[in-house]
């Protein structure tokens, strides 16, 4: 043995299998060389094997592996090495060869003045939790980092934004099971259980974009960052902005929160309690609040003129709509541009226009349904959790829960998106031209006994997914090859 002590930390956006594999990767290669590691890992079910402060304390340094918010202000004053989770899995020895090196480094420079912050091995000031890192912007390296905590925080607010998503999604698919009016009393379909399951998933399904924006501004700027997001993600929510309102929000509360810590850093240690209680809340809801009151206006508003567009387009060329719902769909999932179709098709629906809501309804299923179909024909190209994930969405894709698609597009939108978009539009045009009609506006396919040519339907979405879930995994199978080639020519085996 060789006497040192380490602790880590893992976790990933799902939370099913990269968060494990990590630890396991670690504790193997630290066992290999006689140390001894404590992980702690930070899954769906949320923290396990939790850290102490008496292991952090007696530590000669850490190894964060993770791709959302573990909490590193724990870790003060020891040294932090910070990868992604992917690194834990792939290459713990490198990682376990670096935090010694660097930590014997730092060692030998301990006389010396340095700037504080994880991985510096200097300690922060433990009332300053708002510290922001410098970023070195002459180096790529320094971009890479900013660009991997920003991911990290997208990632930590769309983790937990999934179960809200999933759980109000398909419940309120499944009320639609009643009838498409069953949920509403004045209706002769109405249904007291389709009422309750429609009540519930709605509020569920809305508490999306509040939650998303919560946990991206807490991974930012911790518990004050939470409550100005929470905040903020309510209000873009009330306000129409949809997906992208709560990742601006979120961003916008958590770098404005630091931003406030700093401002206030200089207020006498005896008002903390003040800062804290008071100071924070009332003036970051006042100021990033009447910010958000201030964007979302225009943010709706293209949405609205977006929704008058489509409206005066309902009669056109059924490949020219079928494209432009296809794009609209599949560009921000969830966001106002998607939203604009979305609510066009259910107003059209008061018109009698129930193609339009088929081809929206099969846009929007087709996304998530390309990801299942890419981890199921190419699984090398894809890590065991998210093939887990992927086949998750069948399930989701078919009771209409498009995001199940966004952890997929998050990772490299430039590629992803408008593959997802293709699949879309072939989706939506193949439903028009099939004249399959839909007067549901929710509900997958467990609205089938009530579409019209709706074989043909289900088949305008198959053949849209298989033809974005072949070139998907195309690419990430290829995409998978290089980092593989690379790690086994250093000698570590890699995981397809």
């Amino acid at each position: 043995m060789t006497g040192e002590f380490i602790v880590a930390a893992t976790g990933c956006p799902t939370g099913v299998a990269h968060t494990f594999m990590a630890e396991a990767a670690l504790k193997k290669a630290a066992a290999a060389r006689g140390i001894e590691i404590r992980v702690e890992t930070h899954g769906q079910i949320g923290l396990e094997n939790g850290l102490t402060s008496d292991e952090i304390s007696r530590a000669v340094g850490v190894i964060v592996a993770a791709d959302k918010d573990v909490d590193s202000g724990r870790f003060s004053g020891k040294h932090v090495v910070e990868v992604g989770v992917k690194e834990g899995i792939h290459n713990p020895d490198a990682l376990i060869d670096r935090l010694l090196a660097e930590t014997s480094s730092a060692q030998a420079a301990s006389q010396t003045p340095a700037s504080g912050g994880a991985g510096t091995g200097q300690p922060r000031d433990e009332n300053d939790f708002l510290n922001v890192a410098a970023i070195d912007t002459h180096t790529g390296d320094g971009w890479r980092k900013h660009g991997r905590a920003v991911y990290k925080h997208l990632m930590n607010g769309v983790s937990h934004m999934l179960p809200f998503v999933v759980g109000g999604g398909v419940l309120l698919a499944a009320s639609f099971l009643f009838g498409i009016y069953s949920a509403d009393p004045t209706n002769d379909q109405y249904n007291p259980i389709a009422e309750m399951l429609n009540t519930v998933g709605s509020l569920g399904l809305g508490l999306m974009v509040p939650v998303l924006s919560a946990f991206i501004a807490s991974s930012i700027s911790s518990r004050p960052g939470l409550t100005v997001g929470l905040i903020t993600g309510m209000l873009a929510s009330t306000m129409g902005t949809g997906f992208l309102g709560g990742i601006i929000t979120g961003f916008l509360s958590g770098y404005g929160m630091q931003l406030l810590g700093l401002l206030l850093s200089k207020m006498p240690a005896a008002l903390a309690g003040l800062k804290a209680i008071f100071l924070f809340p009332v003036l970051g809801t006042l100021i990033f609040g009447g910010i958000t009151y201030v964007i979302s206006a225009p943010m709706a508003q293209i949405s609205t003129g977006l929704e008058d567009v489509l409206t005066r387009f309902q009669g056109a060329n059924p490949l020219i709509l079928g494209l432009v719902l296809g794009i609209m769909c599949a560009f921000d999932m969830g966001g106002p541009v998607n939203k604009a179709a979305y609510v066009t098709g259910v107003a059209l629906l008061g018109d009698g226009n129930i193609t339009f809501m088929a081809a929206v309804s099969a846009a929007c299923i087709a996304p998530p349904i390309v990801t299942a179909i890419a981890v199921s024909l190419f699984p090398r190209g894809f890590e065991p959790g998210e093939r887990r994930a992927g086949y998750v969405n069948y399930a989701l894709g078919s009771t209409h829960i498009t995001e199940g698609a966004i952890p997929f597009a998050a990772r490299n939108p430039l590629v992803v998106i408008p593959i997802l978009m293709l699949s879309s539009s072939i989706a939506a045009v193949l439903s028009l031209i099939w004249g399959a009609g839909s007067p549901a506006p929710h509900g997958g396919f467990l609205v089938l006994p009530v579409v019209t040519n709706p074989l043909l339907w289900v088949l305008a979405i198959v053949i849209g997914s298989a033809v974005g879930g072949i070139l998907f995994g195309l690419y990430r199978l290829r995409n998978s090859r290089r980092p593989a080639a690379a790690t086994t020519s250093t000698g570590v085996r890699a995981t397809a």
